[in-house]
């Protein structure tokens, strides 16, 4: 089916099941988790357009019931955590992290580098975690992580010099060649 057809299937199929999902998903759950769930059955109504039936509300009805039942999992395990959260004592006493003042040449450094990039060296230097960590957070392969973690570190350099050129810098920004956060 081309595009123009599944639009017009889409079209033609939906809008009569909208209120009566509504409705089910209101008896069930609270108003914004209906609009949330809603919004998830329509995508899903859409995703797989080849499989609904020629009468597809009950067939709605059971992704609407599975959508649900995932945004309440959802619901559940981030209520977990805030009360995990909520029962931890906040550190005693905390100092500024790298990049934390106005007068921090590397934090302007890593300011001026890509998301990616001062995310990747934050989690190797301040969390001190290697390679093969930082691919896990990132979810990405070890072999990955070094190659970026590489690239990002020489970005990095490539700011700190530029900041030095400019007068913005003592030239005691950098620790190029530390191993912090590297496993041998």
């Amino acid at each position: 089916m081309d595009e123009a057809g599944r639009r017009r299937r889409f079209e033609q199929a939906v809008p009569p099941m909208i209120d009566p999902l509504r409705r089910f998903l209101a008896r069930r759950t609270d108003p914004a988790t209906a609009d949330d769930v809603l919004a998830d059955t329509l995508l899903v109504c859409w995703r797989r357009l080849e499989q609904l039936p020629e009468d597809p509300l009950p067939w709605a009805y059971g992704v609407a019931r599975h959508c649900l039942a995932n945004a309440e999992r959802t619901s559940r395990r981030q209520r977990r955590v805030a009360a995990k959260v909520a029962v931890l004592d906040p550190p005693a006493s905390s100092s500024p992290g790298p990049g934390d003042t106005d007068d921090d040449p590397v934090g302007r450094a890593l300011a001026a580098l890509r998301t990616d990039d001062a995310e990747l060296l934050r989690l190797w230097a301040w969390e001190q975690l290697g390679a093969s960590e930082i691919a896990q957070v990132l979810g990405i392969s070890t072999n990955a992580a070094s190659i970026r973690l590489h690239r990002a570190r020489q970005r990095l350099r490539e700011e700190l010099e530029e900041l030095e050129e400019a007068g913005k810098t003592d030239g005691r920004a950098g620790h190029e060649e530390s191993r912090e956060g590297r496993k041998r």
